[in-house]
């Protein structure tokens, strides 16, 4: 499991009001036998300090039947970390083994972190020849794979995440890429759910990215602090062409939404916006590409891929 750093709290001084003795110390150091040693929380905040294996409690018992295993064969892949301006942020690359220079794919993952089918995503792409990296963007704010139920998930760790921080974080990947044998002038982002909704984001934050790929990302929502924009409010300020791909039966981004997004895109003066592209797959639901859950929709799923490989080959990356 990853490691999580908790500040404990300071027990109060009462050394002269309660004299240690050989009963007390022998209790003490039986009680510490049974209590794994405290983590000290970081001076830089990040709470998660490492990527766990396997995947998300929340998404448990996963689809064994159609969970897409990639080895590593070939590859130089695992866990990385990028240093940010707050501490190391863990994150998982996966690239050719042998050279250098290859295009750099930000990866984003859904509301459970960096676990085995984001990782498996890296190593996809790997294959196909690019350096792929999936930070884990929610470190600060807590580990959302120890978690059991999706709605703890949502309050407790994702709605305590600020796009700016996000945005910055991606940004530290960029720098990590290209001092690591990335070549940045060939940058693209995908996402998956809350990753392709990011994957919008990204493509109007960073006047870097060459061109992105969103998965069934959340296109309006109602401003907040921590989300003051989303993908509609920045339609017409892409800094590359973005695919969008989503399901036509996904109850959580209704058609309509998607209909305001692919007509914002087309009227804009923006030529990265207008260059953007919306592809529905009718009978799909959401989350169609997650190979380990039952929402998977094989046929879906594997022409999304290759329209996204396409897609980004069109586009310089």
């Amino acid at each position: 499991m990853p490691k999580a750093a908790f500040a404990p709290a300071s027990a109060p001084d009462t050394q002269e009001e309660t004299p240690m003795n050989a009963d007390t110390d022998a209790l003490t150091a039986e009680f510490n036998s049974l209590v794994p040693p405290p983590v000290p929380l970081s001076r830089r905040g990040f709470l998660v300090t490492a990527l766990g294996a396997g995947f998300a409690l929340a998404v448990q018992p996963v689809m064994a039947q159609t969970a897409i295993t990639t080895d590593s064969a070939g590859l130089a892949a695992g866990e990385i970390q990028v240093p940010t301006p707050d501490g190391n942020m863990p994150a998982y690359r996966a690239q050719p083994a042998q050279g250098s220079n290859f295009p750099v794919i930000l990866v984003v993952q859904e509301i459970f972190g960096v676990h085995e089918y984001i990782k498996d995503t890296c190593r996809r792409l790997a294959k196909l020849g690019y350096q792929a990296i999936a930070p884990e963007l929610y470190a600060r704010q807590g580990d959302p794979r120890q978690y059991p139920d999706i709605p703890d998930i949502l309050a407790k760790v994702v709605s305590k995440v600020p796009d700016s921080q996000v945005m910055a974080d991606l940004d530290a990947c960029v720098a990590w890429a290209k001092a690591h044998g990335g070549d940045t002038t060939r940058l693209g982002i995908t996402g998956f759910c809350w990753g392709g909704r990011i994957t919008w984001l990204y493509a109007a934050h960073n006047p870097g990215v060459k061109t992105g790929v969103a998965w069934y990302g959340r296109l309006s929502s109602p401003a907040s602090e921590m989300t003051p924009k989303h993908p509609l409010d920045l339609a017409g300020k892409l800094n590359g062409p973005v695919l969008g791909l989503y399901g036509g039966e996904d109850p959580g981004i209704p058609l309509d939404t998607v209909e305001k997004m692919k007509k914002a895109l087309a009227d804009s003066a923006n030529p990265a916006s207008k260059a953007s592209s919306i592809h529905v797959y009718p009978d799909a639901p959401h989350a169609f590409h997650a190979d380990y859950r039952a929402s998977y929709r094989k046929e879906a799923a594997e022409d999304g891929w290759q329209r996204m490989h396409a897609w980004f080959r069109q586009h310089g990356v």
